[in-house]
């Protein structure tokens, strides 16, 4: 190995150590035989024929995260809508890690990762402004919860894949690696967000 691999090599395995963590994904695109357009991180319809319209940048996570900044806020809207605060804590840490200025790869904004769409139909002016997005981000799970009769996978799922992933699949958790992931680490976030209350 040449003196310039070794130097390369070195600085690869350095940047692998100081960098932070990041979570990637891509953008698909096909055209079902109505002729209508659907895009999806999560390639899932067996026949359809994906093209790679989007290579996502990766999202990054710092290390260092105060968990306890919106835990008053959080409190405060859980309380209104009846969700467990351990939940929307977890649901935001998995979400954005506390970063209120999260942007994910498919375009979702804030604590708790509204995409454009459902924040204006949760009539969420600012994704950004946290008190707005954990508003709209609580109603929407409060709203899952209901749907799936206070069934916390399935709306974890639903909150993930969306509402149409979760019926196509006869109400369970669809096969997605992603959402299967997501609900378990919402699920063990919330198991120990449930601890520290005690």
């Amino acid at each position: 190995m040449t003196r310039e691999n070794m130097r390369i090599l070195f600085l690869l395995l350095l940047a692998s150590f100081i960098l932070p963590l990041d979570s990637r994904a891509d953008i698909y695109k096909y055209v079902d035989d109505e002729g209508v357009l659907h895009l999806t991180n999560v390639p899932t319809e067996i026949n359809a024929n994906y093209v790679l319209v989007m290579k996502e940048k990766p999202v990054h996570f710092t290390v260092g995260t105060d968990i306890t900044k919106y835990d008053q806020l959080i409190a405060k809207t859980a309380e209104k809508y009846q969700v467990d605060s351990a939940l929307v804590k977890a649901v935001i840490k998995a979400e954005s890690n506390f970063n209120h200025q999260a942007v994910s790869r498919v375009g979702a904004r804030g604590l708790m990762q509204l995409m454009p769409a459902t924040a204006s139909y949760l009539q969420v002016p600012d994704s950004f402004h946290p008190e707005q997005n954990i508003e709209g981000g609580v109603r929407y799970l409060r709203y899952l919860l209901n749907q799936y009769q206070n069934n916390l996978h399935l709306a974890l799922a639903a909150y993930n894949a969306g509402e149409g992933a979760v019926n196509r699949y006869n109400r369970q958790i669809p096969p997605y690696r992603e959402t299967q992931t997501y609900v378990r680490r919402v699920l063990s976030f919330f198991n120990s967000y449930q601890t520290d209350k005690k």
